[in-house]
């Protein structure tokens, strides 16, 4: 196996939206996947693109990627937040994970950003045991709050 890691373009937009189904899947809530692709296109190569991801390519073909942007915190300032990080399930524990993970770490020591965040469902042990080897710092005083579309329609 030889995997290449590269800066995601905008003809890779369908296969990461087919990862991002495979991760709503193995997270058991598939139907919370809402963006349509043009949304997606335009969201990391329009006009103003808010994303960036990083691909893994085996004989061609994406198998994984990691996706962020940068968000600001007032205590903190600029910080790398990785969205989505996957791995489609054939090709885990080849070390693609590990190469993914550590583009993302270089890109916030590149950038001078004052650190990285993500999220973890409490029950995704082996993502866990991933983040584990490299001391992950994990915050149980905060929940995740959130407005759908509609909700903030009829506010």
């Amino acid at each position: 196996m030889s995997t290449t890691l590269r800066v995601a373009e905008r003809k890779d937009c369908g296969r990461l939206l087919e990862l991002v189904q495979e991760l709503a899947l193995y997270e058991k809530a598939p139907q919370e996947v809402t963006v349509k692709l043009e949304e997606f296109e335009d969201a990391g190569f329009g006009e103003n693109p808010v994303w960036k991801a990083f691909v893994a390519e085996d004989e061609n073909k994406i198998v994984g990627f990691a996706l962020y942007y940068v968000r600001y915190s007032t205590w903190k300032g600029c910080r790398l937040y990785l969205e989505d990080f996957i791995v489609t399930e054939s090709h885990r524990g080849k070390g693609i994970g590990k190469l993914l993970f550590d583009a993302i770490i270089q890109e916030a020591k590149d950038k001078g950003y004052n650190g990285m965040n993500w999220q973890v469902l409490d029950w995704n042990q082996p993502a866990i045991n991933f983040y584990d080897k490299y001391a992950a710092t994990y915050e149980a005083d905060w929940l995740n709050a959130s407005f759908s579309k509609e909700q903030i329609s009829k506010l």
